[in-house]
């Protein structure tokens, strides 16, 4: 339940994926960020005769200057049990990504063109950043090896589901869980949290900045923090060369070379860095364990400025090597 002082919102189930397919449309602005473009189009992928399937949608990542991204949208209810489907949904799409690369492009083209304001926005974004055309920055999108993202938007997530997901599959899968909810007077309200939220500048400050715009360009990101207890830092972190049950965004995985600590209080700084060696998904929770290349390296401690435009981290935060190596307090860290 969802409570004012004037009003009580209680759950209201999607009966069908359109149902929540068009909370999404309605929502997008919120839901994605001003940097991400959500193409709501089904068209069919793949080769004839061979793996075809339909995504649900596109989400043009352009919150990078360097490195747009493009994520395959999949749909779904959890009530639909959707375990092995989405697994085998998200497989299919990716053969059908790889051996159509061309038609793909043909379909956000076609679909881009349909909207004088979203081409507005992609030319935009190519002319200032140095890709020639709407041609070219599709096909650094498409072409590149590795370039396949999936996106999953959810009205339910359970820890099996993700972690199956995330596990079974050999590309990045991001999830969104978007939840209803409805008043006694039919006024409804929806939950969740927006798209990468902890790489945007919200995310980040502690004092409220409007937008889901990413605090560091995301094509930079190399660095995880996170927070440690005195009893969980010295026995892990220090003691084991190793950190666990952290939860990191599937597309970031492959991007993560560095582990640093933030010490809560009374230290309240960053006081150690470690490089890693290689990241495994941590029993059936949907998290993950970094193992350590060698033991964590001690560093000039990163304080946090009381009253400064940066919290203290509560979840695993994104920042760069080169940021970290630079900052004197927490507020040029992210």
């Amino acid at each position: 339940m969802l409570w004012t002082p004037t009003q009580q919102f209680h759950p209201w189930p999607f009966d069908k994926e359109a149902e929540l397919e068009a909370v999404i449309a309605e929502v997008k602005a919120a839901l994605f960020g001003e940097s991400r473009i959500y193409l709501d189009v089904k068209k069919l992928i793949g080769e004839r005769g061979k793996t075809q399937n339909v995504p649900d949608g596109y989400l043009l990542d352009l919150s990078s200057p360097r490195k747009p991204v493009l994520y395959l949208v999949e749909v779904e209810l959890a009530r639909h049990d959707p375990l092995r489907h989405i697994a085998q949904q998200l497989l299919n799409f990716s053969l059908s990504f790889k051996s159509t690369p061309q038609k793909m492009k043909g379909i956000l083209r076609d679909t881009i063109h349909r909207s004088p304001e979203t081409v507005a926005r992609c030319e935009a974004y190519a002319a200032k950043n140095g890709f020639s055309n709407l041609d070219y920055l599709l096909e650094q999108m498409i072409y590149p090896e590795n370039a396949f993202n999936a996106l999953v938007i959810i009205d339910e997530l359970e820890e099996e589901l993700e972690s199956i997901v995330r596990s079974s599959l050999r590309f990045p899968v991001e999830t969104l869980t978007v939840e209803r909810f409805r008043s006694a007077n039919g006024e409804a309200v929806m939950k969740f949290e927006p798209f990468l939220y902890d790489l945007s500048t919200q995310g980040a400050t502690a004092k409220a900045e409007p937008g889901n715009t990413p605090a560091i360009d995301p094509a930079e990101i190399d660095t995880l923090v996170v927070g440690a207890r005195e009893d969980g830092f010295k026995e892990t972190f220090l003691g084991e060369d190793r950190w666990y049950a952290v939860r990191i965004h599937s597309s970031m995985i492959p991007k993560v070379r560095y582990l640093a600590t933030y010490q809560v209080a009374p230290v309240s700084a960053i006081t150690y860095v470690a490089e890693v060696a290689r990241i495994e998904p941590w029993k059936d929770t949907g998290k993950y364990v970094l193992y350590f290349k060698e033991p964590a390296k001690k560093i000039t401690p990163i304080p946090l400025v009381p009253g400064g435009k940066v919290s203290a981290p509560q979840a695993p935060r994104y920042t760069s090597s080169t940021r970290l190596q630079k900052a004197k307090t927490l507020d040029e860290v992210f």
